[in-house]
């Protein structure tokens, strides 16, 4: 796994590989806060909306429909467009931004010094900062590092999470966490295996450990997904487990399409689901509610 060593040790050397840093959010825990996207992910959800996060390397977006056919990327290209070697050259001189590299390397100390620069903000509205990805705990070693250094500086933490990683993983970041965002899909397990490509067992595991052993937060994140999780059955399911683990903080998530553009500028295969309905957006909301009581 990119930017792990195999001995769980601390190093100078670890680098991350991170696809986005999105400044002043509101969506990813309390307040401000700075949310970092950690490249690679082992789900792969039909309807992720953020597909350039699926894998750990590097990739070049290519978005077609605001390409003008000047042919500057093919002149500045060292292979003139016939590989790509992912060196960038072609998206300096895109005048369109046609063009996109995603992933960069950091050094714990170089996301730091970018988390560090909005810190009078996180502290006026009870913010932090959010890991989130793709999958930001197949980075274990820079994850615990980097969340160190937060809490040095008296800044508020979360990890936004899948939980599909052994439990090792959270006994190492949790000492430096206020809060886990944890997503939780649906809970039958072949349906989860057909829309995830993977099983839940290891996730509803690791969150029933994580709530009896962690006194921060534990946010539930559901994403609702027509024709998949939005039935009643299922989300009475999702309440009663939730409701044996005693979580009341749970945030149910509308499907959206903003998402589909990356696919095509990544030559991928996009699968298309309906959006839920602001009516039914509410009444799941107040079952989910209703059955966690």
């Amino acid at each position: 796994m990119e930017g792990t060593t195999c001995g769980g040790r601390s190093d100078d050397t670890i680098k991350a590989t991170i696809f986005d840093i999105q400044r002043c959010s509101f969506v990813d825990g309390s307040g401000i806060r700075t949310t970092v996207f950690f490249k690679g992910c082992n789900l792969k959800c039909k309807w992720c909306h953020n597909p350039e996060g699926l894998s750990k390397s590097k990739g070049l977006l290519i978005y077609r429909d605001k390409c003008v056919g000047c042919g500057k990327c093919e002149k500045v290209c060292p292979n003139h467009l016939k590989f790509c070697d992912l060196c960038g050259k072609c998206t300096l001189y895109c005048a369109s931004d046609a063009r996109e590299l995603c992933g960069k390397e950091y050094t714990k100390e170089e996301l730091f010094e970018k988390i560090i620069k909005d810190k009078h903000f996180y502290d006026s509205s009870n913010g932090g900062v959010t890991f989130s990805g793709g999958e930001c705990m197949l980075q274990i070693d820079f994850l615990a590092e980097i969340l160190k250094l937060c809490k040095q500086a008296n800044i508020n933490t979360a990890i936004d999470t899948a939980g599909n990683v052994p439990y090792e993983y959270f006994e190492r970041v949790i000492p430096y966490t206020d809060t886990f965002l944890y997503d939780i899909k649906c809970i039958t397990e072949d349906l989860h295996k057909q829309y995830t490509s993977v099983s839940n067992n290891q996730i509803l595991l690791n969150l029933k450990k994580l709530s009896a052993y962690f006194k921060g937060e534990i946010i539930i994140r559901i994403p609702i997904i027509c024709g998949f999780n939005d039935t009643d059955s299922e989300i009475l399911k999702i309440a009663e487990y939730l409701k044996s683990l005693s979580i009341k903080s749970i945030e149910l998530l509308p499907y959206h399409k903003m998402g589909a553009h990356k696919y095509d500028a990544l030559n991928m295969d996009f699968t298309e689901f309906s959006e839920p309905t602001k009516e039914r957006m509410e009444y799941l909301n107040l079952l989910i509610k209703q059955n966690t009581l």
